[in-house]
Protein backbone atom coordinates (compact mmCIF):
# COMPACT_ATOMS: atom_id res chain seq x y z
CA UNK A 1 0.00 0.00 0.00
CA UNK A 2 1.31 3.32 -1.15
CA UNK A 3 0.69 6.21 1.75
CA UNK A 4 -0.33 9.47 0.75
CA UNK A 5 1.01 11.86 3.50
CA UNK A 6 -0.98 14.58 4.96
CA UNK A 7 0.14 17.92 5.81
CA UNK A 8 1.13 17.33 9.69
CA UNK A 9 2.87 14.19 8.45
CA UNK A 10 4.64 16.03 5.65
CA UNK A 11 6.11 18.81 8.13
CA UNK A 12 7.22 16.14 10.46
CA UNK A 13 9.04 14.19 7.63
CA UNK A 14 10.36 17.55 6.39
CA UNK A 15 11.61 18.32 10.12
CA UNK A 16 13.71 14.61 9.72
CA UNK A 17 15.10 15.37 6.18
CA UNK A 18 16.46 19.54 7.72
CA UNK A 19 18.12 17.09 10.78
CA UNK A 20 20.01 14.39 8.07
CA UNK A 21 20.30 17.33 5.79
CA UNK A 22 22.80 19.10 9.02
CA UNK A 23 24.39 15.44 9.99
CA UNK A 24 25.84 15.62 6.33
CA UNK A 25 26.99 18.90 6.48
CA UNK A 26 28.53 18.05 9.64
CA UNK A 27 30.35 14.61 8.09
CA UNK A 28 31.51 16.42 4.49
CA UNK A 29 34.29 18.00 6.03
CA UNK A 30 35.41 15.31 7.97
CA UNK A 31 35.94 12.96 4.86
CA UNK A 32 39.74 13.01 4.68
CA UNK A 33 42.38 10.73 4.28
CA UNK A 34 43.11 9.16 7.80
CA UNK A 35 39.45 9.51 9.18
CA UNK A 36 38.31 6.01 9.77
CA UNK A 37 34.70 4.77 9.42
CA UNK A 38 34.16 4.40 12.81
CA UNK A 39 34.49 7.83 13.64
CA UNK A 40 32.62 9.09 10.99
CA UNK A 41 29.60 6.68 12.41
CA UNK A 42 29.97 7.87 16.30
CA UNK A 43 29.88 12.00 14.63
CA UNK A 44 27.14 11.27 13.20
CA UNK A 45 24.98 9.89 15.87
CA UNK A 46 26.02 11.92 18.05
CA UNK A 47 24.39 14.39 15.37
CA UNK A 48 21.64 13.01 14.79
CA UNK A 49 20.81 12.32 18.90
CA UNK A 50 21.77 15.46 20.30
CA UNK A 51 19.44 17.00 17.15
CA UNK A 52 16.67 15.20 19.04
CA UNK A 53 16.40 12.01 16.55
CA UNK A 54 17.67 8.78 16.46
CA UNK A 55 19.77 6.86 13.96
CA UNK A 56 17.18 4.71 11.67
CA UNK A 57 19.87 2.34 10.60
CA UNK A 58 20.93 1.16 14.26
CA UNK A 59 19.52 -1.93 15.13
CA UNK A 60 16.87 -2.23 11.80
CA UNK A 61 17.06 -5.78 10.95
CA UNK A 62 20.10 -5.97 13.22
CA UNK A 63 22.42 -3.64 11.68
CA UNK A 64 25.51 -2.74 14.18
CA UNK A 65 25.82 0.75 13.37
CA UNK A 66 24.10 4.26 12.59
CA UNK A 67 25.25 4.85 9.05
CA UNK A 68 26.39 2.74 6.04
CA UNK A 69 29.88 4.09 4.80
CA UNK A 70 30.71 1.87 1.83
CA UNK A 71 34.13 2.57 0.07
CA UNK A 72 35.15 2.23 -3.65
CA UNK A 73 33.93 -1.46 -4.58
CA UNK A 74 30.97 -1.54 -1.72
CA UNK A 75 27.89 -0.69 -3.45
CA UNK A 76 25.95 -0.26 -0.58
CA UNK A 77 25.63 -1.47 3.47
CA UNK A 78 29.66 -1.40 4.66
CA UNK A 79 29.54 -1.46 8.06
CA UNK A 80 31.54 1.22 9.98
CA UNK A 81 34.77 0.18 11.51
CA UNK A 82 38.24 0.94 11.97
CA UNK A 83 39.57 0.87 8.53
CA UNK A 84 40.74 4.57 7.50
CA UNK A 85 40.32 6.40 4.52
CA UNK A 86 42.74 6.74 2.41
CA UNK A 87 43.93 9.61 -0.42
CA UNK A 88 42.09 8.37 -3.91
CA UNK A 89 39.26 6.12 -2.45
CA UNK A 90 35.39 7.29 -2.67
CA UNK A 91 33.15 6.92 -0.35
CA UNK A 92 29.92 6.30 0.25
CA UNK A 93 27.88 7.46 2.81
CA UNK A 94 23.87 6.37 3.58
CA UNK A 95 22.49 7.59 6.67
CA UNK A 96 18.22 7.59 7.99
CA UNK A 97 17.05 9.37 11.16
CA UNK A 98 13.89 8.77 12.64
CA UNK A 99 12.86 12.34 14.61
CA UNK A 100 9.45 12.22 16.07
CA UNK A 101 8.33 9.19 14.80
CA UNK A 102 9.44 10.43 11.06
CA UNK A 103 11.54 9.11 8.78
CA UNK A 104 14.51 10.56 6.54
CA UNK A 105 17.25 8.83 4.16
CA UNK A 106 19.83 10.36 1.98
CA UNK A 107 22.91 9.59 0.41
CA UNK A 108 26.23 10.35 -1.25
CA UNK A 109 29.46 9.53 -2.60
CA UNK A 110 32.80 11.59 -1.96
CA UNK A 111 36.16 11.90 -2.92
CA UNK A 112 38.95 11.24 0.02
CA UNK A 113 41.76 14.23 -1.40
CA UNK A 114 42.57 13.82 -4.88
CA UNK A 115 40.89 10.91 -7.10
CA UNK A 116 41.29 9.69 -10.46
CA UNK A 117 39.45 10.75 -13.36
CA UNK A 118 37.40 7.53 -13.94
CA UNK A 119 36.41 7.56 -10.03
CA UNK A 120 35.43 11.60 -10.77
CA UNK A 121 33.57 10.81 -14.07
CA UNK A 122 31.76 7.87 -12.00
CA UNK A 123 30.33 10.41 -9.69
CA UNK A 124 29.30 12.88 -11.44
CA UNK A 125 27.61 10.46 -13.57
CA UNK A 126 25.61 9.01 -10.66
CA UNK A 127 24.88 12.35 -9.31
CA UNK A 128 23.34 13.06 -12.68
CA UNK A 129 20.97 9.88 -12.25
CA UNK A 130 19.62 11.05 -9.45
CA UNK A 131 18.85 14.45 -10.83
CA UNK A 132 17.61 13.36 -13.84
CA UNK A 133 15.60 10.59 -11.67
CA UNK A 134 14.14 14.10 -9.80
CA UNK A 135 13.19 15.94 -12.82
CA UNK A 136 10.55 13.24 -13.55
CA UNK A 137 9.64 13.20 -10.00
CA UNK A 138 6.18 14.55 -10.34
CA UNK A 139 2.77 14.29 -9.48
CA UNK A 140 1.18 12.27 -12.88
CA UNK A 141 4.51 10.66 -14.10
CA UNK A 142 4.87 7.05 -13.25
CA UNK A 143 7.50 5.04 -10.98
CA UNK A 144 9.34 3.98 -14.50
CA UNK A 145 9.90 7.47 -15.50
CA UNK A 146 11.99 7.82 -12.96
CA UNK A 147 13.57 4.79 -14.06
CA UNK A 148 14.03 4.90 -17.44
CA UNK A 149 15.76 8.74 -17.01
CA UNK A 150 18.19 7.10 -14.20
CA UNK A 151 18.78 3.87 -16.45
CA UNK A 152 19.34 5.54 -19.44
CA UNK A 153 21.50 8.19 -18.74
CA UNK A 154 24.47 5.55 -16.69
CA UNK A 155 23.92 3.14 -19.76
CA UNK A 156 24.85 6.07 -22.10
CA UNK A 157 27.91 5.99 -19.84
CA UNK A 158 28.52 2.39 -19.95
CA UNK A 159 28.04 1.56 -16.56
CA UNK A 160 26.38 -1.15 -14.94
CA UNK A 161 23.13 -0.38 -12.85
CA UNK A 162 22.75 -2.20 -9.51
CA UNK A 163 19.14 -4.62 -10.35
CA UNK A 164 19.45 -6.17 -6.61
CA UNK A 165 18.59 -2.95 -4.55
CA UNK A 166 16.45 0.11 -5.57
CA UNK A 167 14.89 3.06 -4.41
CA UNK A 168 11.64 3.11 -2.28
CA UNK A 169 9.19 5.18 -0.20
CA UNK A 170 9.67 6.36 2.78
CA UNK A 171 8.54 9.15 5.65
CA UNK A 172 6.26 6.86 8.29
CA UNK A 173 8.34 3.72 8.18
CA UNK A 174 12.20 3.85 6.74
CA UNK A 175 10.98 2.08 3.58
CA UNK A 176 7.61 2.10 2.46
CA UNK A 177 5.88 0.89 -1.06
CA UNK A 178 6.36 2.00 -4.28
CA UNK A 179 10.06 0.43 -5.07
CA UNK A 180 11.82 2.58 -7.50
CA UNK A 181 14.06 0.32 -9.64
CA UNK A 182 16.58 2.00 -11.32
CA UNK A 183 16.49 0.11 -14.58
CA UNK A 184 13.52 -0.74 -16.98
CA UNK A 185 11.60 -3.67 -15.70
CA UNK A 186 8.53 -5.72 -15.61
CA UNK A 187 6.91 -4.84 -11.50
CA UNK A 188 4.52 -2.27 -10.60
CA UNK A 189 4.13 1.16 -12.41
CA UNK A 190 2.22 3.25 -10.01
CA UNK A 191 1.19 7.09 -11.02
CA UNK A 192 2.90 9.33 -8.88
CA UNK A 193 0.35 11.22 -6.36
CA UNK A 194 0.48 14.42 -4.38
CA UNK A 195 1.64 13.62 -0.57
CA UNK A 196 3.67 11.08 -1.85
CA UNK A 197 7.07 10.68 -0.24
CA UNK A 198 9.86 8.56 -1.63
CA UNK A 199 13.86 8.29 -1.60
CA UNK A 200 15.49 8.02 -5.35
CA UNK A 201 18.77 6.25 -4.65
CA UNK A 202 20.69 5.58 -8.22
CA UNK A 203 23.47 2.74 -7.33
CA UNK A 204 25.86 2.93 -10.59
CA UNK A 205 29.48 0.66 -10.76
CA UNK A 206 32.09 1.64 -13.11
CA UNK A 207 31.71 -2.17 -14.50
CA UNK A 208 29.09 -4.59 -13.69
CA UNK A 209 25.51 -4.50 -12.62
CA UNK A 210 26.50 -7.96 -10.67
CA UNK A 211 26.92 -7.96 -7.07
CA UNK A 212 27.03 -10.19 -4.17
CA UNK A 213 26.85 -10.09 0.02
CA UNK A 214 29.98 -10.52 1.38
CA UNK A 215 29.46 -13.45 4.25
CA UNK A 216 28.76 -10.36 7.59
CA UNK A 217 25.64 -10.46 5.87
CA UNK A 218 25.30 -7.05 5.03
CA UNK A 219 28.22 -5.24 2.78
CA UNK A 220 27.22 -5.45 -0.81
CA UNK A 221 30.22 -5.29 -3.24
CA UNK A 222 30.73 -5.29 -7.03
CA UNK A 223 31.27 -8.92 -8.09
CA UNK A 224 34.49 -7.30 -10.34
CA UNK A 225 35.52 -5.59 -7.39
CA UNK A 226 35.24 -2.20 -9.52
CA UNK A 227 34.37 1.62 -7.70
CA UNK A 228 30.48 2.02 -7.49
CA UNK A 229 28.65 5.40 -6.25
CA UNK A 230 25.61 6.21 -4.75
CA UNK A 231 23.32 9.45 -4.66
CA UNK A 232 20.09 9.11 -2.52
CA UNK A 233 17.34 12.42 -1.83
CA UNK A 234 14.13 11.81 -0.05
CA UNK A 235 11.41 14.07 -2.26
CA UNK A 236 8.02 15.23 -1.58
CA UNK A 237 5.32 14.75 -4.28
CA UNK A 238 3.04 17.70 -4.48
CA UNK A 239 0.63 19.28 -6.49
CA UNK A 240 2.46 22.00 -7.93
CA UNK A 241 6.07 20.83 -7.49
CA UNK A 242 8.29 18.33 -6.42
CA UNK A 243 10.08 19.05 -2.87
CA UNK A 244 13.63 18.00 -2.25
CA UNK A 245 13.64 17.98 1.05
CA UNK A 246 17.34 16.63 1.93
CA UNK A 247 18.83 19.44 -0.05
CA UNK A 248 21.57 20.79 2.27
CA UNK A 249 20.61 24.41 3.46
CA UNK A 250 23.98 25.57 2.93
Amino acid sequence: MIRLKNQTQLDGIRRSCRLLADVFSLLEPMVVPGVSTKELDEAAENAIREGGGEPAFLGYMEYPASICASINEVVIHGIPDATKLVEGDIISIDIGIKLDGYFSDRALTLPVGRIDDQKQKLMDITLECLELGISKAVAGNRVKDISKAVFEHACSAGYGIVRDFCGHGTGIELHEEPQIPNYIGRGPNPRLKPGMVIAIEPMINQGTFEVEILDDDWTVVTTDRKPSAHFEHTLAILEDRTEILTRSRT
